[in-house]
């Protein structure tokens, strides 16, 4: 039997714990990532670094840099490539982040205004691809095809996948695996080239570069899973965003499918009106909460993560003991207890 994490009994200092230690064995080179973002983010036009700052000093803890520079210090790296790679990676999803606020017509950003509700949309937009043209910029200083190859592909994949969650919004009928088709392409595959470049800048064997990829790869599924339950399960405070985001921009993810799926012929019938007719009511947030519980979804949900989360672990097998690899296991448990 599953063992379903408690999202309201965990003790927030357990959660941390586990990015806590591995942030502490790469703490210099992200205090050297973070002054390179700084820089990089510089530009004669002044609304530019306020807007990029203003959405990077609110992008939480930059797990996704982070484990660059983790994977290129397992692979044994001693270089500075690293560096710009990892700032490379931050700006590519703090682009995205960008673009997806402005898609969903956000205002908050993890219990702030958004970016585009403070400067407005079209400079979130045009921002996002200064971000983005950064990160180009860094590939190429960097030198290698291979890098340049994993982190454009990430980028095209990325921007298939948002445009893949417009077909899937406000459509009930959406899938579990179209859903996940979202999940891999628009979160996942960060991850995964995250990692991944990790060991191509330490030259490392293809099946140390595969293994890394496959690790991000589910630990990024693993991790949006877990922000798509927390959605509908978590107080705002430990969110960081208004619980039921999804709900009202009519999203379908992977609570709302099993529920879905699960539920009588009425009860589709509420999800076709709220998501798909996006007929919403006060009072519809927590019926939906209400049904999603009743079928059992965000357990379920979480157990699909845990899944993944093991996928991730067995693909560091190859890798020797060591510190860093001893943290990065201990990052899949904090992403699928995670509140926030």
């Amino acid at each position: 039997m599953t063992n379903v994490v408690s999202f309201d009994q965990q003790p927030w200092h357990k959660k941390t714990a586990a990015l806590d230690a591995l942030s502490a064995l790469v703490a210099d080179d992200v205090v050297a990532v973070n002054q390179l973002i700084v820089q990089r983010m510089e530009s004669r036009v002044a609304i530019i670094p306020r807007l990029a700052g203003h959405i990077i000093a609110a992008g939480g803890k930059r797990l996704r840099p982070i484990l660059t520079l983790a994977a290129a210090q397992l692979c044994g790296y001693q270089g500075q490539r690293h560096l710009k790679l990892a700032s490379c990676v931050e700006f590519i999803h703090t682009a995205t982040l960008l673009h997806d606020d402005v898609v969903d017509d956000s205002d908050m950003r993890r219990g702030g205004p958004s970016a585009n509700a403070l400067f407005g949309n079209e400079a979130s937009v045009l921002v996002g691809d200064f971000l983005f043209s950064r990160a180009f910029e860094l590939m190429v200083e960097d030198g290698s095809i291979d890098v340049l190859r994993i982190l454009s592909h990430a980028s095209a994949v990325i921007a298939e996948g948002e445009v893949l969650q417009l077909a899937t919004t406000n459509d009930s009928t959406t899938s579990e695996q179209a859903y996940l088709e979202v999940v891999r392409a628009k979160t996942a595959e960060l991850f995964a080239a995250a990692c991944r470049i990790g060991a191509v800048v330490a030259g490392r064997p293809s099946s140390e570069e595969e293994a890394l990829r496959t690790f991000g790869l589910n630990l990024g599924i693993a991790f949006q899973i877990v922000d798509d339950v927390l959605d509908y399960s978590a107080a705002q405070e430990r969110l960081g965003k208004t619980v039921g985001d999804d709900f009202r921009e009519g999203k379908v993810t992977l609570p709302v499918i099993l529920a879905i799926h699960r539920g009588t012929e009425a009860e589709r019938g509420f999800w076709k009106r709220t998501l798909d007719d996006h007929e919403q009511e006060p009072s519809d947030l927590a019926h939906a909460q209400d049904l999603i519980r009743r079928h059992n979804a965000l357990e379920d949900a979480i157990a699909r993560a845990q899944h993944y989360g093991a996928i991730a672990r067995d693909a560091l097998g190859l890798f020797p003991a060591h510190p860093v690899k001893q943290a990065l296991l201990d990052i899949v448990d904090f992403t699928v207890e995670r509140e926030f």
